[in-house]
């Protein structure tokens, strides 16, 4: 008779969660069921239903939910990093050559609280010197009409948000001129259904993101892992537990990019390119844990509370379960 508490966990299907998904990593003490969801899908039915008990989940929203009914709490596992100069997308013909163009210009975004956007807002202001507030916004779906955010937000009056009309969507607006440009996370689909309409504010982008890396030492955090709040407080020790086991799991798919003998994924210059991140990130380019990524959340607290997201500056502390800030020493 088996006494493991059993949890459901929404995730993607990403190289360095499979070994959870495919059981070859277990939880001490828990069974997993496991969930390969979108994460447009998992943060949806998790902000809005609390479906799963544990999930991946958007850095920005969680903060959000930390300072209202504070339904979850976080482990310092990060699933989804990504350098985000390359979402931002121009209209080709609406005369934005330099970041600095962008001000005063009609900005779409699906959602004002998306991580993605966040980063992008706090790196043109920081780095290019656009103020969050100098801009329209203009919210709603990217490739499908009528997309709502998914937490109601009450920003201050400076931060110009507008909804979209029904039935209209980001993608076709930029292709169409309609807005200027476009901070997401994912390419609009129009960029190739219509060649010549939308090009990247940054074309050399890799170029651009990792002077930004060498500048700043910051690989954006995207999403983190939560846990239902109740779950949490009845079983304290699932925190450490889940942390331990995701970051076996990362460790794992690691290793796969030094294997040479024979190429596990599709591309044909993967040692070329892992010596390369060796060469810019070090050995563990992909860091989990508090201490490891303290400096980088900081910088994502700040812009969030700049963009009036949070109401107070949040410290990097506040959004982990404790028993994941430090590890026992032998």
């Amino acid at each position: 008779m088996s006494h493991r508490l059993t949890l459901s966990l929404a995730c993607w299907d990403y190289d360095r969660t499979r070994a959870l998904a495919d059981g070859s990593v277990a939880v001490d003490g828990i069974e997993l069921i496991c969930h390969s969801l979108p994460v447009e899908e998992t943060f949806f039915r998790m902000l809005r239903y609390r479906e799963f008990d544990v999930a991946e989940m958007s850095l920005s929203s969680y903060t959000v939910s930390l300072l209202r009914d504070s339904p979850f709490i976080a482990i310092p596992v990060f699933p989804s990093r990504m350098f985000r100069h390359s979402s931002i997308y121009v209209n080709a013909d609406c005369g934005i050559e330099t970041a600095q163009d962008l001000v005063g210009r009609k900005i779409g975004t699906p959602e004002y609280q998306m991580t993605a956007p966040v980063w992008i807002r706090g790196i043109l202001a920081d780095h290019y010197g656009v103020d969050p507030a100098s801009v329209d916004y203009y919210c709603g779906g990217q490739e499908e009409p009528d997309r709502d955010e998914k937490i109601a937000l009450d920003l201050p009056e400076k931060f110009r948000i507008h909804r979209i009309k029904s039935g209209q969507t980001l993608s076709q607006m930029l292709a169409d001129g309609e807005i200027d440009a476009l901070h997401t996370a994912r390419k609009p689909t129009t960029m190739d259904s219509r060649p010549g309409t939308i090009r990247r504010l940054f074309p050399d982008y890799r170029d651009v993101e990792q002077a930004y890396y060498a500048e700043t030492k910051i690989f954006p955090i995207m999403h983190c892992v939560v846990v239902r709040r109740e779950i949490y407080d009845a079983n304290r020790w699932v925190a450490r537990a889940l942390f331990k086991a995701f970051a076996e799991a990362k460790r794992r798919a690691q290793e796969q990019y030094f294997e040479t003998a024979a190429l596990k994924s599709m591309l044909p210059w993967l040692v070329s390119h892992v010596e390369d991140t060796l060469a810019a990130f070090g050995r563990d380019w992909w860091p989990y844990g508090f201490a490891e990524n303290r400096a980088t959340l900081e910088v994502f607290l700040r812009y969030h509370h700049e963009q009036g997201l949070s109401q107070r500056l949040l410290e990097p502390e506040e959004l982990f379960a404790p028993e994941c800030l430090e590890s026992f020493k032998i």
